[in-house]
């Protein structure tokens, strides 16, 4: 059996909010309930959110998208006129990444967290990329 990530826990300010908004964002199905949770599913994983009224430590979540998925993303956050960044640390706002030869672009969900969208896993290109990932300084083995 493969191993695969099956679930995390999502803290947000308004569960129903936050879990609303990254299915919205992503085109994934509507949020389901599950006991106290408000579950997003995105392939074979789930995202589980709860809600609190302490502070909330920001988590970053990233996902691989298509292409066209990518583009259905951007059109979102353009539609919402929401912040973005190329980067984590947000150095480089109003532009998208392209590591790897891909598109990469983080935005904050309702409760503070840094979503990720990416259409190539960092790293895939290699050194070799037109645009490789600043972070490889040596080839892959």
């Amino acid at each position: 059996m493969t191993i695969t990530l099956n679930h995390t826990i999502v803290v947000a300010r308004n569960k129903i909010e936050s879990a609303a908004f990254l299915a919205e964002m992503l085109g994934l199905s509507p949020p389901e309930r599950l006991g106290h949770f408000v579950i997003v599913r995105a392939g074979p994983t789930s995202l589980d959110y709860v809600e609190t009224d302490g502070p909330i430590e920001q988590r970053h979540f990233a996902f691989l998208v298509s292409e066209l998925e990518f583009d259905a993303i951007m059109a979102r956050i353009n539609m919402r006129n929401l912040a973005y960044w190329a980067d984590p640390f947000r150095t480089r706002p109003g532009a998208i990444n392209t590591y790897d030869d891909g598109r990469g672009v983080y935005f904050d969900d309702p409760s503070g967290h840094l979503i990720e969208a990416i259409t190539r896993p960092y790293g895939s290109g290699g050194l070799d990329a037109k645009n490789p990932n600043p972070l490889l300084t040596a080839p892959l083995s």
